[in-house]
């Protein structure tokens, strides 16, 4: 199962990295056009909903791997299993916001698509579309919290910690 996770973790990061690489074309589209005298319509937007999916895509191998900034100031203070406990507390925590943050964004794509919002550039886009990406990364991003939750509730080290220093959580 924890394979199936990472596997799908990281299929975010590589998504979110193909989102990257299209806003590095995307740009030197824009380049290019404008030194050959060429308007390059609605690049910039797209531009702008491969930003959003490349930050979404992301979150959840993001925080596997450790890469998330976390303010350890607190928590390395306590001994265990008060700071396991604290740990467990922050997690819970993460994922009631992502969560909501989750059901928000798979509404607002329902929504979109329910009332046909159209994007304003342009081209007329489907709002739904790149919305869908930010609502796929807000759940996998939420998948990869509880993962790290059931892993700190068994006692296991969770995958965040791997990023950071290991003598400061080992006492």
């Amino acid at each position: 199962m924890l394979t199936v996770l990472n596997r799908v973790y990281a299929a975010g990061a590589v998504l979110a990295a193909l989102c990257m690489i299209l806003i590095a074309l995307l740009t030197l589209v824009q380049i290019i056009g404008r030194l050959l005298g060429m308007l390059i319509i609605d690049a910039g937007e797209f531009a702008g909903f491969a930003m959003a999916g490349s930050i979404f895509f992301a979150l959840a191998h993001t925080l596997r791997t450790g890469g998330h900034i976390r303010v350890n100031l607190l928590i390395t203070r306590f001994r265990e299993p008060v700071r396991r406990l604290i740990e467990i507390w922050c997690l819970g925590l993460a994922i009631v916001l992502s969560g909501m943050f989750a059901i928000f964004s798979v509404r607002m794509v329902i929504d979109s698509y329910t009332f046909n919002d159209i994007s304003t550039g342009m081209m007329p886009v489907p709002l739904w579309i790149p919305q869908s990406t930010m609502a796929a990364g807000a759940i996998l991003f939420l998948i990869a919290l509880i993962h790290e939750f059931v892993l700190v509730l068994r006692g296991e080290q969770a995958g965040y910690m791997t990023g950071e220093s290991s003598e400061e959580f080992t006492e």
